[in-house]
């Protein structure tokens, strides 16, 4: 596979930041919750919500966890885009907001083909995941999808991405993820939470030599 796509992950430029008015809005809605505390104290609480969840599904989105089997050892695919709310090109998983009438492993082999390029079987799929539950209400499954190497449509994948997608991919050995999320961060770029989730689990089963 090549280390990245014809829509490469450069760096795009700020122009500026300013309030939104929610007529505005489109993929965010501010929420303002009133409640009542254990000690009886009415409380309010300001967040935010998606407002683009289909009415049939629990999540907004996956993540998707994909191992590639290569001669020299696993690696995991990862990716770079650009986010305009950190002003950075962040290392991520491939993700993407479920559809209606879509599961999350339907969803998950689709992103995954949309921002890859690779054909997929989903294996396993985690609990609901909440990204940010102080600030917001989004959520997402994390899917483990298989890919297997040795098919055809495997062996020069090329990424199918929207107009407003500027994506590279690539591939880390998953044995040395923690040594590279520390080494691409001091390159600049930001390192998504999922991925340095995995990470940090990685790290923990090496220095306290678990065993499963």
């Amino acid at each position: 596979m090549p280390e990245s796509s014809t829509r490469t992950a450069k760096a795009s430029k700020l122009i500026s930041r300013e309030p939104l008015d929610p007529k505005e809005a489109v993929w965010t809605r501010l929420v303002k919750t009133t409640y009542v505390d254990p000690l009886g104290v009415q409380r309010t609480w300001e967040s935010a919500e998606r407002p683009t969840r289909p009415k049939d599904a629990q999540i907004d989105g996956v993540g998707v966890v994909t191992i590639l089997n290569k001669p020299t050892g696993p690696e995991i695919l990862l990716q770079k885009q650009y986010r305009p709310p950190i002003d950075k090109i962040v290392i991520e998983v491939p993700a993407g907001l479920i559809d209606e009438g879509e599961t999350p492993e339907q969803c998950a082999v689709r992103e995954l083909k949309e921002e890859t390029g690779y054909v997929g079987t989903a294996e396993t799929t985690s609990t609901v995941m909440y990204n940010d539950p102080g600030f917001c209400n989004t959520n997402l499954n994390m899917v483990h999808v298989r890919v297997d190497m040795s098919l055809p449509e495997n062996q020069n994948p090329k990424p199918h991405l929207e107009d407003n997608e500027f994506i590279e991919c690539f591939s880390v050995p998953l044995a040395s993820l923690y040594e590279e999320t520390k080494k691409l961060e001091a390159e600049g770029y930001a390192i998504d939470a999922r991925v340095g989730t995995l990470a940090e689990g990685i790290e923990l089963v090496r220095k306290l030599g678990l065993k499963f």
